[in-house]
Formats: C-alpha cells, structure tokens, sequence
C-alpha cells in the first residue's frame, strides 16, 4: 500500500507547516538560506534542520528544478543532498491528482480542502507529497534498490520535522556530484550497462508493487559505473487505477530517453523485458540498524 498520511486533527496550530511569510517559497537563493552578519540563518527551513542536528553547514546550491532546489551540506554522517520543495503554489508542476488516484482520505473537510486546493488544503497537499517521498526512499532503500540513502529517519515522526526539505546521502563526492544520465557522455559499453541496470531497477520496483511515474534518464544518476534511481514523492502502487498507464508512459519515457545513448528499444519491448525481470528474485535487502 502507497504510505499516505492522516491529516485528521490537522489545524491551524500546527507549527510543522506555518510559515512567517504568507508569499508561496518558490526557489531559495543560497545567499537567503544562510546565515546574515548577525549570525542568524534567515531561512526557516535550515534554520530548523540545523537546530535538530541534521545538518551542521550549508555549502553550494547543486540544482533548481520544476519542483525543488537541492543544496550541498554537511552533517556528522558526511555530505548530504538537501532537497527543497517549493510551496505547491509557486511550484509549474502542479498536476498531481494522476497520481494521487485511489487514496483514501478519511478527513473529508481535508478532502474538500485539498480538492479545492485552497491555501491550507495546498499546505497538506505539499506536507503529503513530501512525506511521500521520504516513506518511498526508505522503503526502496532497505528493499536493496539502488537509491539514495534517507539521512533522516525511519521514524515516521522524526522525518516529518523537516517538511519541505528531504535529506539523503550524496552520490558522488562534494567536488564531484553524480550527473544526470541526461546530462553525460557514455561509451557504447557504458551506454549498456547503464541501459540494463536502468531496465531491472524499473522491474525492482514493479516486483514490489511499485511504479516511479516519472522514470528516465532526467531521475537516473550515474557514477562509478552505476544507476541510481532518484525522485520519488510520485511513487504509485496498485491501488491508484492509473497504475499500467503510468507503468506504460515510464517504459516509452526510459527508452526514448536512453537514445542519445544509442540504445535503441522501443516502449513495448522495454514494457516487456521489466515485466519479465519482475518475475525473477530481487536484490539482497538492507540491513537498516536502530
């Protein structure tokens, strides 16, 4: 089952979502996140995760995409990808209801709000989708798959204080983060493994009931000869009725995308071959300590 969370008892007292600033937090520019000449961290946000631990230093800003901007920070587990969501308001990607297909959502009055998309039903829409995301990487990190590991966690209760923001390990190192396979060069030897590694962490997640909703070469990382799959707040189950069509769009987006690689598989064939793979075992799961 796809990890929702109740909002029941949701209210207007509840400071995990409050913001000062009534203006929707679009991209935050490094230069407002930290800290002015008085010493104090203007943002919220890392003001927050710095006061619990999370983070000791906030270094460079890595990327702004559609949705989040990720920064480079340190902490006492080594460097860490911080990723922060904007407000739905101010973020272009907005469509999420292919996603959110087939939840239940017990609270009608949070129900209503969300489906009217009204400011406070925006705020539980965003504290979902972010949740969503750290529940994800948790689940497929200690299933095996080759994803980033949650810095933060796995209590439910302890990853949900850092709302917008969603902490994992770096890949690659802080002079060298790990590119996109959109954005890199790759051998015609390189191109296929890349490919077939792409291909089985697809068939992983749909042996566990899973699909990514949004799988190619853009939420593919490469480094030291290996895929790792990122992006996760979209994350379907069977449960949403638009499980084979997102299935389906995955397969036609991985292997349109891998063809500046050179790999030339059309979106069936690819639909194929995850589908035969998801019947084969999975990898070794994680050992996850307290």
């Amino acid at each position: 089952m796809s990890p929702r969370f109740s909002l029941e008892g949701w209210d207007d007292g509840d400071q995990r979502l409050r913001r000062k600033k009534i203006r929707p937090q679009a991209r935050r520019k490094l230069s407002d996140l930290t800290a002015d000449e008085s010493g104090e961290v203007a943002d919220d946000v890392i003001r927050r995760l710095l006061n619990l631990g999370h983070i000791s230093e906030l270094v460079s800003e890595l990327k702004s995409g559609k949705e989040a901007t990720t920064y480079l920070a340190r902490s006492e587990k080594g460097s860490v990808l911080v990723k922060i969501y904007r407000d739905l308001s101010a973020r272009s990607f907005k469509n999420d209801g292919i996603y959110r297909a087939g939840q239940v959502i017990t609270d009608q009055r949070a129900a209503r709000a969300m489906a009217n998309r009204t400011r406070k039903g925006l705020e539980m829409l965003q504290f979902d989708w972010v949740m969503a995301e750290y529940a994800h990487l948790w689940q497929l990190w200690q299933a095996g798959l080759s994803v980033p590991e949650p810095l933060v966690g796995p209590n439910v209760k302890t990853y949900a204080g850092t709302v917008p923001a969603v902490l994992m390990r770096l890949i690659g190192t802080e002079d060298e983060p790990a590119p996109r396979l959109s954005e890199v060069r790759l051998t015609s030897c390189e191109a296929q493994q890349a490919w077939q590694q792409a291909v089985q962490g697809m068939a992983d997640m749909l042996r566990l009931g899973y699909v990514h909703g949004d799988y190619s070469t853009y939420n593919l990382l490469w480094w030291q000869g290996s895929v790792v799959i990122i992006d996760f707040p979209q994350l379907s189950t069977r449960q949403n009725p638009n499980f084979d069509l997102l299935l389906r769009r995955d397969a036609q987006s991985l292997s349109s995308s891998f063809r500046r690689h050179g790999v030339q598989w059309t979106g069936e064939q690819t639909l194929r071959e995850v589908r035969r793979r998801a019947q084969g075992a999975g990898p070794e799961p994680r050992l996850c300590l307290p």
